[in-house]
């Protein structure tokens, strides 16, 4: 299942960018669809290492504060 994300894209004098600014991943080609294809293949990429490669250990903790002086 895939997941949709906002994109910018717009044209420099040479490239047409396209930029997706939650995460911040961006792609550039001569096209718009060329743009907006390097920019999908860009996010794969970026999500590919975010596995983790151990499961990490929720805990609790609690922590004991001083209590507040009046002024």
């Amino acid at each position: 299942m895939g997941k949709t994300y906002i994109v910018t894209v717009w044209e420099e004098p040479r490239w047409v960018v396209a930029r997706c600014s939650e995460p911040d991943v961006t792609g550039q080609e001569f096209t718009r669809k060329e743009a907006l294809d390097n920019l999908k293949e860009a996010l794969k990429l970026h999500f590919d290492h975010l596995r983790a490669t151990a499961t990490p250990k929720i805990r609790t903790i609690e922590v004991e504060s001083a209590p507040r002086r009046r002024l």
